[in-house]
């Protein structure tokens, strides 16, 4: 039995500003081909955050605006970067941030290097929906595997609610659902 997904709105979490139109690694492409495609989604019925060069707070607020018109997200999945952050919201983001460009971390520019030729190729900003954006969704789920990702699930789940670490903010809400395999709980006191 097949699932009806021919009105399934969705809004993805953030994009890398600067690329050219159709680079294979920007987002707007990889959620075309993982998602968009086999999922058989409308891909007009998917948005990204603007990612061109002249992405700007007109174009946030657009995408902020976009969201709130179509209700709302109800799921939200996330991941979660070494240090902690989800979208490109890095540490320091405040909690009620809303959609806007981000200068990435040079920890995140060197995590995401291995999906481009070299780290110089990869973008130094990004266009991400803030934390109090994505606070907003009706569900969480934050997705992460591996053992790079112990000690930053470990901060999130454990530690103290901090701007210091972004992904805290899911203990904040009251749907969050944290899926992860054994090697990214490994460092989890309550396991």
């Amino acid at each position: 039995e097949s699932i009806a997904v021919d009105a399934v709105r969705a809004f993805a979490l953030d994009e890398y500003v600067g690329l050219p139109a159709g680079h294979p690694e920007g987002y707007a492409s990889v959620v075309a081909r993982e998602v968009v495609r086999p999922l058989g989604l409308d891909p007009q019925l998917v948005r990204v955050p603007d990612g061109s060069a002249e992405a700007d707070e007109a174009s946030c607020a657009d995408y902020e605006a976009a969201i709130r018109e179509a209700g709302g997200v109800d799921l939200q999945l996330l991941g979660i970067g070494s240090t902690g952050h989800i979208g490109f919201n890095e540490p320091g983001s405040a909690f009620d941030s809303r959609t806007r460009v981000t200068e990435l971390a040079e920890s995140t520019r060197r995590d995401n290097a291995r999906f481009f030729d070299s780290i110089d190729d990869v973008p130094t900003h990004a266009a991400t929906q803030g934390i109090g954006t994505i606070l907003e969704a009706r569900q969480l789920v934050l997705l992460a595997f591996g053992e790079s990702k112990a000690q930053a699930v470990a901060r999130a789940v454990e530690g103290p609610v901090t701007e210091d670490v972004p992904a805290s903010a899911l203990q904040l809400h009251p749907h969050a659902t944290i899926v992860i395999d054994e090697a990214a709980a490994s460092l989890l006191q309550g396991r």
